[in-house]
């Protein structure tokens, strides 16, 4: 090997064993590799930056936009309810979140899907108080393995079917030709996934990281708002149990009373059935209080809400605390003039630890009463210096969801997916067309858009690129190859086996593509010199390209699930190789004996 070769090899192994051992942010590290490639001429500065141009990467941006969309107007938290419904346990949860993944995976590319489950899951695990570090990584997992199970599964199966078809014509093979279905890849992939889910049910309890766990908290512990909230007419909660609703699994929050046409019902037990216009008062910290608000069904009880001047969408939550000279002190809500005054509504009342009673209209404020607010998005900056408040704050990252403009998100997605899997437009195409939808139609505003992008996460891929460039361009990743092939012998088992090795080591290092693209004619090789079919071996180089559970860079949904799960690499490598292990013996045992050598 050329000297350029050995640095490249050295540069990504620098890079595992930082990430690994190190808690520098995987951007940095992973840049840092890609700029000493770069000063010493391995690279040139076209190649150090193609992957900030890699169509890929791109997608990913866009979806954050779509994912965005869906989370502010409550998509992403139905979809969740419809498919993940209130597990018991994190490995029923586990169950109720892989199988459908998997299942959704196998006909639609999972990228997308992974990026609209992320915001509903991490909501999903806060209401139902799981560890979102036990159900993010398994999250990718089933997206990649149940993209293994058909051709248009994921891009990779498409390009070696394609590879594979192009290898028949040319002449070089004279065994039976095979033509794959599109469905064909479900006899190994189907084990896979049911290896996947059985695995991760019984071991992510002792090697995943347990994370933070949202335990419930006592009142007393805590400051306690007072909150009231309307159930709409035609809610989809109206008819259901206070349990069945889900607002007894909410933490740090206690439903006190329900008013319903006069009546007064206090003690509410869990087989309480909620009515249209039924007054719920609840009392929890601020947390809570947000969380009430993200509840299909539910709106502030306050009228005064949809009286402001701007649209939910455009507004924030604000807790400021009550002064002295606050104009309306001794004052209800209802006698007050907070709106005209301020031009914002009052959401929530906390004071000093104590449960208030009653309506949240008929509470007469106080000076160090703490208020949260609705209000527009200058609110804050005019506000903060005037004496009628001690303390003005801002709920970071949370707007009022549009749940009425929700069912125009789950178009846009829906529509998306088709156009994607039909092959009407590259999923490129697609997902640039949905993120401008999202905007143009109001489901997230321009300014939300932006923030939504995770960039430490597209910097990760197009610097994971770029380092996969390297080992392609100094042809280490051949010579590494040849000598893999030089021990395997004759035997069609061992074939396999070095194939699928092989493979998914690569793709723990480049794109998984790039991996599969690079075996395919060293496997092309073997199969002649052995006189083995191709078939078997490109299915062995199909699921061997998805096999990338070992490490954050190997595969795009690791990526995307590496920051919102709180995880290190060593997370993903104590994880993920014995899973990468079941499946090539999976993948090994099972191959030969559904399409012969």
């Amino acid at each position: 090997m050329s000297i350029e070769a050995y640095l490249a090899i050295a540069c990504v192994l620098l890079c595992f064993a930082a990430l690994i051992f190190t808690r520098y942010a995987p951007d940095i590290i992973l840049m840092g590799g890609v700029t000493f490639l770069l000063v010493l001429g391995v690279i040139t500065p076209k190649e150090a930056l193609s992957g900030f141009a890699n169509e890929g990467m791109i997608t990913v941006a866009l979806l954050f936009i779509v994912a965005q969309g869906l989370s502010q107007t409550g998509g992403a938290s139905y979809i969740a309810e419809s498919l993940l419904g209130r597990p018991s346990t994190i490995g029923l949860a586990q169950l109720r979140l892989m199988l459908p993944v998997a299942g959704l995976s196998s006909v639609v590319n999972n990228t997308p899907v992974v990026a609209m489950m992320i915001p509903a899951v991490m909501d999903w695990a806060k209401r139902n108080q799981f560890a979102i570090s036990q159900l993010m990584m398994p999250l990718s997992y089933a997206a990649i393995v149940g993209g293994a199970c058909t051709l248009i599964g994921t891009s990779t199966n498409l390009v070696l079917d394609g590879m594979l078809r192009t290898y028949y014509q040319s002449g070089e093979y004279t065994g039976e030709i095979y033509q794959l279905g599109i469905f064909e890849l479900a006899w190994v992939g189907i084990p896979c996934v049911i290896v996947t889910i059985l695995y991760v049910y019984f071991f992510s309890p002792l090697l995943l990281p347990k994370g933070k766990k949202r335990e419930a908290m006592q009142f007393a512990d805590t400051r306690q708002y007072t909150v009231e909230m309307l159930v709409e007419p035609s809610s989809p909660l109206a008819g259901k149990t206070v349990e069945a609703a889900g607002l007894r699994s909410l933490p740090n929050v206690f439903l006190i009373e329900i008013q319903r046409s006069g009546h007064l019902i206090t003690a509410v037990g869990p087989a309480q059935e909620l009515h249209e216009n039924d007054r719920l008062v609840f009392a929890g910290n601020v947390e809570s209080v947000v969380d009430l608000q993200k509840i299909r069904g539910l709106r502030p009880a306050d009228d005064q809400i949809f009286k402001l001047d701007s649209e939910r969408s455009q507004r924030h939550l604000v807790e400021v605390v009550i002064s002295n000279s606050f104009p309306q002190a001794g004052k209800t809500i209802k006698e007050g003039r907070f709106r005209s005054t301020y031009g914002a509504a009052i959401i929530a009342v906390a004071r000093e630890g104590q449960r208030i009673k009653g309506r949240i209209g008929d509470i007469a404020l106080k000076p160090g009463d703490t208020l949260l607010i609705e209000a527009g998005r200058s609110f804050e900056r005019q506000q903060r210096y005037v004496k009628d408040f001690l303390l003005v704050r801002k709920i970071d990252d949370y707007s009022p969801v549009s749940h009425e403009r929700m069912n125009v998100a789950l178009a846009i997605f829906l529509a998306m997916i088709a156009l994607a899997t039909t092959g009407v437009l590259s999923m490129l195409e697609a997902a640039m067309l949905a993120a401008g939808a999202m905007i143009a139609s109001r489901c997230t505003r321009a300014e939300e858009a932006r923030r939504s992008i995770d960039w430490q996460i597209l910097i990760v891929i197009g610097a994971s690129i770029a380092l996969g460039v390297a080992l392609n361009k100094t042809g280490a990743a051949q010579t590494i190859a040849q000598n893999f092939v030089d021990i395997i012998g004759h035997s069609p088992y061992a074939v396999l086996a070095i194939i699928f090795i092989l493979t998914a080591s690569f793709s723990a290092m480049i794109s998984n593509v790039a991996a599969a693209v690079l075996v395919f004619p060293i496997a092309a090789a073997i199969s002649t010199e052995l006189d083995i079919s191709m078939t078997p071996i490109t299915i062995t180089l199909m699921i061997a390209a998805s096999a990338s559970f070992a490490t954050p860079i190997g595969y795009q949904t690791n990526l995307m699930v590496y920051g919102p799960g709180e995880y290190r690499a060593v997370d993903f490598l104590k994880m993920g190789l014995p899973l990468t292990v079941l499946i090539g013996l999976t993948t090994v045992l099972l191959t030969p004996v559904i399409w012969s050598l």
